[in-house]
């Protein structure tokens, strides 16, 4: 039930709002570097920071730059990275086997970073998309993505990745099940303490377009990821897929994209009260930075901006190309 409040004049709202120490005792939502995940790519090679034109800012780099990156988070105070691995199509298989070879880029990133910053949290991603010619999150047979082998094979990334030394693992295939299996297989395999963080309400969206840049899975994909990705007319379908998950397993839940699905962020805290978090996804982080580059906006005031929205909604994290930044302007606040 609404409070009340007296009327004009004794109640005027803007005595709040006349300083920035009353500003600052009456606001509910604060924003820390603490929130952070920077998500890196990592690619073959080695002593090579490549640029990525569709974001602006963001580089592929090779295991000893990634290693550098972790470095500069940790100093920041950004306490987790999640790792990304760019393979061209001379990489990717059928059999997608290289998503679980323990020598492939990510698996040794994990192991350079642990050696060298071992105080960061590494995320890992598990979907077969980056090493699969087909540019899918699974396997396809006759046109179809299939459910129940594409489990098999997660469940076998996810195993390399914890022997790694990976702290997270993040599946973002949106097939049926696995975060069941994988829980299962990590406590079977010993890696009690390995946590999950589920993309469990991932849309088909159109604001990965960069991403796909990023990894090398746009001219690698044939078709589109309709049949396993939500619809974005769809809500309590979340929902279900949150609950699911988390009698699964899961430790937290991920909202995929960010600010257009805020209302989910939302529903999802409100929901289950489990750690929630959101991905700001990369067309978000193109257009801010498209529309700063052109100087129609503030770049600084917009990201953060963009990145309190998330904490407004329910957020506890967020998954954001951002994260440096942020974290150098949070500090000179």
């Amino acid at each position: 039930m609404r409070p009340t409040q007296a009327p004009y004049p004794a109640t005027r709202l803007r005595r709040v709002r006349q300083s920035p120490a009353l500003r600052g005792l009456v606001r509910q939502n604060t924003l820390t570097v603490e929130d952070f995940i920077w998500p890196v790519f990592v690619r073959s090679g080695d002593g090579i920071e490549e640029p990525i034109p569709s974001m602006p800012g963001v580089m592929r780099r090779s295991v000893d730059k990634v290693v550098e990156a972790a470095r500069e988070a940790a100093d920041l105070g950004i306490p987790a990275i999640c790792i990304f691995p760019y393979t061209g199509l001379e990489e990717r298989t059928e059999d997608c086997a290289g998503a679980w070879d323990p020598d492939n880029h990510a698996n040794r990133a994990i192991r350079a970073i642990k050696a060298a910053v071992p105080e960061i949290a590494i995320m890992t991603d598990v979907a077969l998309d980056t090493y699969n010619i087909n540019g899918h999150d699974g396997f396809v047979e006759d046109g179809q993505i299939v459910n129940d082998r594409t489990v098999e094979a997660l469940v076998k990334m996810a195993l390399s990745q914890a022997e790694a030394g990976a702290d997270i693992i993040g599946p973002s295939d949106m097939m049926d099940g696995r975060i069941g299996a994988i829980r299962t297989a990590l406590e079977t395999a010993g890696h009690q303490n390995v946590m999950i963080l589920s993309y469990a309400a991932k849309y088909a969206s159109a604001f990965y377009g960069p991403f796909r840049d990023a990894v090398g899975a746009s001219g690698a994909l044939t078709g589109d990821k309709k049949t396993y990705q939500m619809d974005p007319g769809n809500s309590d379908e979340a929902l279900r897929l949150i609950e699911r998950d988390l009698l699964e397993g899961a430790d937290m839940v991920m909202v995929k994209p960010g600010l257009p699905y805020l209302d989910i962020c939302r529903r999802v805290k409100d929901s289950f009260g489990a750690p929630t978090f959101a991905y700001q996804v990369s067309g978000e982080y193109a257009m801010i930075k498209a529309a700063a580059q052109n100087g129609w906006i503030d770049e600084e005031r917009v990201m953060l901006e963009s990145l309190m929205a998330f904490k407004r909604a329910g957020c506890d994290g967020i998954l954001t190309y951002f994260a440096p930044a942020a974290a150098r302007a949070l500090a000179q606040s």
